[in-house]
């Protein structure tokens, strides 16, 4: 894959020549998802805990299990609509595989399907859904994730090491979160203000829906006070997810801690000016020097992005997500 990255290299679009113009014009790309496009799509509901529920939308072939399947998981305040998901599913099912884009807990209007929170460490969801899938039949299955979904994919994966079930093909990791303490300290950077302003605007909007679905279980008095991630992650994500305060959560929730045990084909994509997420993580030697994982690490590329020069490969890194799939299934 590392060969491949090489020999087609990502090029910006030549008006997008910084990861700020990258990242905020993937998501404003006219006509990047088109309304008509997932019509028809399964709607599925997999039972990861008692009482938890997550919500995907699938895209079968008929001779499922004879098919690859991916199973594609958003970032923080995304869901299974979010555009760069709805785009690797398309060029993953034209690939020849099947497709679940997964709704994380609460996300994509689900937030009557669990009383909890979601976080950045709850990759034991992504291993349930992979469980039940491989008890349907479906032998190889990818698991992609995007942003905070990559570093649950990359936690999953890692958490399993050498017991990796055999029918988990692989994991991609798409600008990946995977140090959450550095990536919440680059999000208060000054250039990073709107971005946080609206995760954290995010992030009290769904309290005020949990605590309008579970009045008994949620707080909100001091919500005013969560005008920053870390403020949010202090005052909800630790206290509800069982951590001590918000450095606990960040330190038992990242991939870095895990990366270096993953023992399965493992691509991951990261911009080295990705404005969101810090690229210092990646040279790590946890993840360095591990011969299951390729990093692929344009200079340039932005945040879940990758918005290309070239129009037959517009957004790169689903491409290249695409080619991954094709080369771990033999080109299914």
């Amino acid at each position: 894959m590392e060969r491949e990255a090489r020999a087609r290299p990502f090029r910006p679009h030549p008006l997008l020549r910084n990861g700020h113009a990258q990242t905020l014009a993937a998501w404003a790309w006219p006509g990047r998802v088109r309304a008509e496009e997932n019509r028809g799509d399964e709607s599925r509901l997999f039972e990861v805990e008692p009482g938890v529920r997550l919500l995907a939308r699938c895209r079968w072939h008929g001779d499922r299990r004879a098919r690859p399947t991916v199973v594609l998981v958003h970032g923080l305040g995304g869901s299974a609509d979010a555009p760069y998901v709805v785009g690797a599913a398309r060029l993953a099912h034209a690939a020849g595989a099947s497709v679940v884009r997964l709704n994380q807990r609460n996300c994509g209007g689900t937030e009557a399907l669990t009383p909890t929170l979601y976080h950045s460490g709850m990759s034991g969801d992504l291993a349930a859904v992979v469980g039940e899938l491989a008890r349907e039949g479906l032998s190889r299955i990818l698991v992609a994730g995007f942003s905070m979904g990559g570093n649950l994919a990359l936690k999953m994966a890692g958490e399993m090491g050498e017991d990796a079930p055999p029918s988990l093909l692989g994991v991609c990791a798409v600008s990946p979160a995977l140090d959450l303490a550095r990536t919440v300290a680059n999000l208060e950077r000054p250039s990073n203000y709107a971005y946080e302003r609206a995760f954290a605007r995010g992030l009290r909007d769904l309290v005020l829906r949990k605590k309008a679905l579970f009045p008994d279980l949620y707080d909100a008095r001091d919500l005013a006070r969560a005008r920053t991630v870390r403020g949010f992650d202090e005052l909800y994500t630790a206290p509800y997810g069982g951590f001590g305060d918000a450095d606990d959560y960040y330190a038992r929730a990242s991939a870095i801690r895990s990366v270096s045990r993953i023992r399965v084909p493992t691509l991951v994509i990261h911009a080295q000016d990705d404005p969101l997420v810090p690229f210092a993580p990646l040279r790590r030697p946890e993840l360095r020097d591990n011969p299951w994982v390729s990093l692929v690490s344009p200079p340039r590329g932005g945040h879940v992005a990758f918005v290309s020069a070239s129009r037959s490969e517009r957004f790169w890194a689903e491409h290249r997500l695409a080619l991954f799939l094709r080369l771990l299934a033999g080109g299914a």
